[in-house]
C-alpha cells in the first residue's frame, strides 16, 4: 500500500452489518490502512473500530454541511452504506475533494447525485456503485458476456432470502426501492421501458428447480450493462423469500442467476446461465465490492488514484480480478451452456 495514505477511509454506515463486514474485509486486505467507523451511536461504531484495529470510531450528522467533523477532520476517502437523503456526505466529499462512493441509490432516484457531481466535475471522484450488491451481478456478467459476438437478451434474478435483509438501514433501502419506486426500468429490444406491474412478473426456475416468481427491479446494473455491452434487451428481477440452501434446511444464501442468450463469438447461437451462490448471504459480496471499489478509488490495485469525474464500477475495475476476488472470498460459481432456440 502506498505509504502517502495516512488519512483513514471513512465508512459512513460502518456500524451496521455490510458497512462493518466492509470495514473487516478492508483491514484484510490492506492491514495497515487507517480506517474511520462512521455512525449515529458512537459506541457501537467505537466496538467495530476496536475490533478491527487500527481504526477511529466519528460520530456522524448527515444533517450538517461538515457531517458534524471537527475542523481539520481528514480523511482519504468517503464510502457511504446508508441513504443519505440530504446528500451531504457526498458535498463534504467534493468540499475536500475526496474520493466519494454510494451504494444505496436506485435508478429513479439518482439525477440528484448526478446532477451535484455534473455540476462540479473536478471536485473529487463519484462512485455511484447502487448496482445489486455493489457489482455482484454486473462484473460477472461483464466477463460472461466476452463470449457472444451478439446479444439479444441479458436477464439477472437475484434471490434475496428473507431472513438475510441485514439491518435497519438495508431494510429501509429494500422498502424504498420495491414499496416506493416508480415502475420498474428494462430494456425492451433496444428501447428503455418503465414497465407496469402485468410485465414486471416472471416465472423463474431457481437452481434448485424450484419454480418461483420474480419482480422487475431497477438496480443500478440495467445502467451499467446498457453502456457496457450490445444487449437488445436487460431485464433485472428479484425474488424476495426463501433461499435453495433454506429450502434444504440449511442456513439463508444469497444467489445470482445470470442468463445470457445470442450469438457467440465461434458462430452459434446459445444461452448460457451462471448462477452464483455465496453461503453466507448478500452482506459479504456486498461489503467485498465496496472495499474493492475503495481499494480502487485509492490507487491500491489496478491503476493510479482515480481522478475527479462520474463513474460506474466496471468503469474503473476489470471484470476478471472482481471474479477472481468472488471466489477468493467465498462465491460458488456455476455455468450451464446449451443451444438457443431461434
Amino acid at each position: 500500500m502506498p505509504l502517502s495514505i495516512t488519512d483513514p477511509v471513512l465508512i459512513i454506515g460502518g456500524s451496521g452489518v455490510v458497512g462493518a463486514k466492509a470495514a473487516q474485509i478492508l483491514r484484510k486486505l490492506y492491514p495497515d490502512l487507517p480506517i474511520a467507523i462512521g455512525g449515529r451511536n458512537l459506541a457501537k461504531a467505537q466496538r467495530v473500530a476496536d475490533g478491527i484495529g487500527h481504526a477511529q470510531a466519528v460520530k456522524i450528522h448527515l444533517e450538517r454541511d461538515d457531517l458534524g467533523q471537527i475542523d481539520g477532520a481528514k480523511y482519504s476517502a468517503i464510502a457511504v452504506f446508508v441513504k443519505d437523503a440530504t446528500l451531504n456526505s457526498m458535498k463534504y466529499a467534493q468540499a475536500h475533494g475526496l474520493p466519494y462512493l454510494s451504494v444505496s441509490s436506485g435508478v429513479f432516484e439518482v439525477g440528484p447525485e448526478m446532477a451535484l457531481a455534473i455540476s462540479k466535475p473536478n471536485a473529487a471522484p463519484i462512485l455511484m456503485a447502487s448496482n445489486w450488491l455493489a457489482g455482484a451481478a454486473t462484473f460477472p456478467t461483464l466477463q460472461a458476456v466476452r463470449k457472444f459476438k451478439t446479444i439479444d437478451n441479458i436477464s439477472i434474478t437475484v434471490v434475496l432470502d428473507e431472513e438475510d435483509m441485514g439491518g435497519p438501514a438495508a431494510l429501509a433501502d429494500y422498502q424504498r426501492l420495491t414499496e416506493s419506486a416508480p415502475n420498474p426500468l428494462l430494456l425492451v429490444d433496444g428501447h428503455w421501458q418503465w414497465i407496469n406491474d402485468d410485465d414486471a412478473k416472471r416465472q423463474f426456475v431457481d437452481i434448485d428447480g424450484t419454480i418461483l416468481e420474480s419482480t422487475a427491479y431497477s438496480p443500478l446494473d440495467v445502467l451499467s450493462l446498457s453502456a457496457a455491452t450490445n444487449a437488445k434487451s436487460i431485464r433485472v428481477g428479484l425474488v424476495y423469500g426463501t433461499s435453495a440452501s433454506r429450502r434444504r434446511g440449511e442456513a439463508f444464501s444469497t444467489e445470482i442467476a445470470i442468463e445470457i442468450t445470442g450469438e457467440l463469438v465461434t458462430g452459434e447461437r446459445a444461452a448460457i446461465r451462471l448462477d452464483i451462490v455465496h453461503p453466507e448471504g448478500q452482506a459479504p459480496l456486498t461489503a467485498l465490492h465496496v472495499a474493492l471499489s475503495v481499494e480502487r478509488l485509492l490507487g491500491l490495485h489496478g491503476g493510479e488514484p482515480v481522478k475527479a469525474g462520474l463513474y460506474l464500477p466496471d468503469s474503473l475495475i476489470d471484470a476478471d480480478y472482481i471474479v477472481d476476488r468472488m471466489k477468493e472470498f467465498g462465491a460458488i460459481f456455476q455455468e450451464n451452456v446449451k443451444p438457443a432456440v431461434g
